[in-house]
């Protein structure tokens, strides 16, 4: 028998907010399930069954094509379903989306007038996802404990995040509904936790305005700049975090507690990215992708599930003189 949280039945909400905090709920209580568990199987007790927690969903239900017109982001590519039917989609990290979830849904409220249906869904939430940014419990097991995970937890599962929904190619099964994002929450948590990786800073950094380059001079600006910023107090940006998540707070502005967390990596990821923060995520990010296709289509396919406004690549010709 599963090891399960208490089921939280789906809702229907017609406001924004009330949506999401029902989101949050269900994803909260998935995770501290899991930790939980988690926990006691390092503590070396034994669980009551296969421990599982799952995403939360939302989903909307249209009968029309139509769609209103007259509000303010009726003219936006974003925010709407094309045609009648039921469209869904898991969601994770609440805490990271928040502000992209509130305005979607308003947006599908507006866009439709139909209530937005928020539940429990099918998908669980794989072990690793549901670690918090420091946390290394695995680390502490035993081998023959960590053997024992695949049958007591979740594990990511590859097969499960694919990019067909973005590609194009997802064609639905009898009975089951179209969808209503991009990726999936278990691709979405798959590339955060890779963003980490290649890196070397959290996802929560990533500003909406991404640079790619393999020039390091390029970097080096970048840094200089972006350190510059911070001597002046009255700079736009609030703060500079380089691999390592390393912080540099803008003069005038008191140190947080995540900021005793960063450690200079004792060598540079494989593709180290530097955060020139705004207070609403509007400034620049900076990625050094090194040499080859594989990597920019790498680090391009994990950027994609933050949803930035906009990503540019420098390269040579970016150095050109103005003469020129």
């Amino acid at each position: 028998m599963p090891y399960l949280p208490a089921f939280v039945a789906p809702q229907r909400y017609s406001d924004a907010e009330s949506a999401l905090a029902q989101v949050l709920l269900i994803y909260n209580q998935s995770l501290e399930h899991l930790r939980e568990a988690m926990h006691r199987f390092v503590a070396g007790d034994t669980l009551p069954g296969h421990v599982r927690a799952c995403y939360p969903f939302v989903r909307i239900h249209t009968d029309t094509v139509a769609r209103d017109d007259v509000h303010e982001g009726a003219g936006l590519a974003f925010g709407f379903v094309a045609g009648p039917g039921r469209f869904e989609t898991t969601l994770t990290r609440p805490d990271l989306y928040g502000h992209y979830y509130l305005d979607q849904f308003r947006l599908l409220l507006q866009n439709h007038h139909v209530e937005l249906e928020v539940g429990t869904s099918t998908a669980p939430i794989p072990i690793h996802f549901s670690f918090a940014e420091h946390d290394h419990i695995e680390g502490t097991l035993t081998a023959e404990r960590r053997m024992l995970m695949r049958d007591v937890f979740d594990l990511p599962d590859l097969a499960a995040m694919d990019d067909g929904i973005a590609n194009g190619t997802y064609e639905p099964g009898p009975g089951e509904a179209q969808p209503l994002s991009l990726f999936t929450a278990p691709r979405v948590d798959y590339s955060l936790h890779r963003l980490r990786h290649y890196t070397g800073t959290a996802p929560d950094w990533f500003q909406n305005f991404v640079l790619f380059t393999n020039y390091q001079f390029y970097i080096d600006e970048f840094m200089r700049l972006g350190h510059e910023a911070m001597a002046d107090e009255n700079s736009e940006f609030i703060a500079f975090v380089e691999p390592g998540n390393v912080v540099t707070r803008r003069k005038g502005l008191p140190a947080q507690d995540i900021d005793a967390l960063g450690v200079p990596p004792p060598r540079l990821p494989q593709m180290p990215a530097y955060h020139l923060m705004r207070a609403d995520r509007s400034g620049i990010t900076m990625v050094n992708i090194g040499v080859g296709p594989s990597n920019a289509k790498t680090i391009t396919d994990h950027i994609a599930v933050l949803r930035p406004h906009a990503w540019m690549m420098l390269g040579h010709c970016a150095g050109l003189r103005n003469s020129q």
